[in-house]
């Protein structure tokens, strides 16, 4: 059963039912696209024909006035500024269509064996040491990984709390539960969650990330507390504004200009300090309005049950509003650096800084609540890739977990891997901890052993996130994953494959030593060294495994292991993944079974091939 570069297809009748749905919903998409292409360019070409009629009513006053050519011209122009409206929530709608049918046409490709076309998590991909000790063992990210396969976030902070919940996951049966209850509320909303995935693809986090926010949010307020320089900045727009009167009724500009230096000297006062916020909020608006759109989607959802969804609701709604103004705020700020802005209105109106000090009232008022919200943003993008996940494998079952104590198990029913697809899948019911705590896996290459581990292991790494999983049941104490199934050596730390390999396991027992429970997975350990040392290698560390509160599964070669059995009768156990020889013919079963293997697949082949 090895593992295959792959995604997952669901059963015959599920998959029809699946496939029947996205392609409903792509040729929806693409028939309102169409629809709305077409009324582009019916209202491109009343546009046209509007500026052309303005165009000749403005020529026509060169020729004489009169009050019904002022009505019809003042009438044009209304026309022809709606028309330019109307085109543009058109093309914000085909965008928004365009992104619906990219989603949709995506989940179908993944049904058909096709790579998802979100980010693979390839950057998360770089183990921090102290955590991910399962990371590149269980494939979490990078290509064809669990993450790859999972991910339908658009933001920043949405890929962060996804590879957070993969690299960290739930450990407390409650909050698994509550996250479980979520997943299950929000994957029956497929209009809801295909909408939160599209808003955020209109911006995509292409001009950068939020994260340096942070920076603007803790900078000092100078400008808003001083309400001397806002009575100030008030009094010289009325200034100004009685100075262009003056000026257009006596032709007398030393007023305005007057006002104009004053507001310069003001402007030139606050020069370095309007220029640092300009620099922090720079490229922010996109951003900011794709994190309210998704959070102003995310309001229209139904929270059921569900404590998580009811909590992140009842913020929702005044973040998105604010969200949303401070995009409004950030892009006014950002069009000061327009020529005919920056003269014209900071002239008249210190523009600069009547932006700045709109922005530092938003900050006194929602600095202490944004962090939170951008992080709500997250949280809901990673519950929307579950739910999504959930929703496209029905078939799967919710697990059960039950509280950490003395007594640590797991039981499955129907277990298999998620990452290969259902045609070539074989599952497996297994129980651990309810009786042994080490089970030693015997058989030989390609028999299915590594996969069984990596299976185990993933899937309680998605029970652990709240999700669904690749099985008909799932008992489970939520536990920490330890493994060491795959090992490189470094060039660049100057660490052997041996060296490497001890380094892994000498990080299982300090880890194992804090007394946490843990699922510990171990793959045919010490093979860098001769066949003496290392069975007497294996047979110490796995007799020092039983020594903590842990679950341990040993896949190993090493036949002579199996008599540990007969030495802890209740805590070690021999199961194995047995080959089958029929003839000339060698094949697998990928069947877990009691005891240990016997066959020797290894002679064999060499025998067929005439090598012995």
């Amino acid at each position: 059963m090895p593992l295959v570069t792959g995604w997952h297809f669901a059963s015959r009748g599920v998959f029809m039912q699946l496939s029947s749905f996205y392609e409903s919903s792509i040729l929806s998409c693409t028939e309102k696209i169409r629809e709305i292409r077409q009324n582009i360019n019916i209202v491109s070409l009343l546009r046209l024909l509007l500026f052309a009629g303005l165009a000749w009513m403005l020529y026509s006053f060169t020729h004489g006035f009169s009050l019904t050519l002022l009505i019809v011209t003042v009438v044009m122009a209304a026309l022809f500024i709606g028309s330019v409206n109307f085109y543009f929530r058109l093309k914000d709608q085909l965008a928004l269509w365009e992104k619906l049918l990219y989603i949709n046409t995506n989940e179908s490709g993944l049904l058909s064996g096709r790579a998802n076309g979100f980010p693979d998590g390839q950057a998360w991909l770089a183990p921090d040491k102290d955590i991910d000790i399962y990371v590149d063992d269980l494939d979490i990210f990078g290509s064809a990984s669990l993450f790859h396969w999972l991910n339908r976030t658009t933001t920043s902070h949405g890929s962060a709390a996804l590879a957070t919940v993969l690299r960290q996951s739930l450990l407390d049966p409650d909050t698994i539960r509550q996250q479980q209850e979520a997943v299950k509320v929000l994957a029956g909303q497929a209009d809801v969650r295909r909408l939160l995935a599209a808003k955020g693809l209109l911006s995509g986090d292409k001009a950068g990330d939020l994260h340096s926010l942070g920076a603007w949010l803790n900078t000092p307020s100078q400008l808003y507390h001083r309400k001397g320089l806002r009575i100030f900045l008030g009094v010289l727009v009325l200034y100004n504004i009685g100075a262009i009167l003056f000026w257009l009724s006596g032709n007398n500009s030393v007023p305005l200009a007057a006002g104009i230096l004053t507001a310069w000297l003001c402007i030139g006062s606050f020069s370095r300090y309007v220029s640092r916020q300009s620099e922090l909020l720079a490229h922010k608006q996109p951003i900011l309005q794709q994190y309210a759109d998704i959070l102003a989607v995310f309001t229209t959802a139904d929270a059921g049950s569900s404590v998580l969804l009811q909590r992140w609701q009842a913020h929702a709604t005044t973040a998105h509003r604010a969200i949303r103004q401070l995009s409004r705020l950030a892009s006014f700020f950002e069009q000061g650096k327009n020529l005919l802005v920056n003269t014209v209105l900071n002239s008249l109106m210190c523009y600069n800084l009547q932006c700045v000090i709109a922005l530092e009232r938003w900050k006194s008022r929602y600095k202490k609540d944004f962090p939170h919200w951008i992080d709500t943003v997250g949280s809901i993008e990673c519950l929307n890739s579950l739910a999504t996940f959930a929703f496209n494998n029905p078939e799967y079952a919710y697990p059960s977990p039950v509280a950490a104590g003395d007594d640590l198990h797991l039981v499955t029913t129907g277990l298999a891997h998620p990452l290969i697809p259902s045609s070539r899948r074989i599952a497996n019911d297994f129980g651990i901890g309810r009786s042994e705590r080490l089970i030693l896996v015997t058989g030989s290459n390609m028999s299915g052993k590594t996969t069984f581990l990596r299976t185990l292991g993933v899937n309680l790494l998605l029970a652990q996130c709240g999700a669904p999983v690749c099985a008909t049941s799932f008992q489970f104490t939520p536990m920490q994953l330890l493994t060491s199934l795959r090992i490189s050596d470094s060039l660049q730390e100057q660490t052997s494959y041996f060296m490497a390999e001890l380094k892994k396991l000498q990080r299982i027992v300090l880890r194992l030593r804090t007394g946490e429970p843990a699922l510990v997975l171990i793959d045919e350990i010490l093979r860098g060294t001769n066949s003496e040392d290392k069975t007497y290698g294996s047979e110490q560390f796995a007799r020092k495994l039983t020594g903590y509160h842990c679950l341990s599964l040993f896949a190993t070669h090493d036949l002579t292991l199996g008599q540990l059995e007969q030495e802890y009768p209740g805590v070690i156990a021999n199961y194995c993944f047995e080959s089958v020889i029929e003839g000339d013919d060698l094949h697998f079963n990928y069947r877990l079974q009691q005891g240990i293997a016997r066959n020797r697949n290894a002679s064999f082949l060499m025998k067929k091939m005439d090598i012995i």
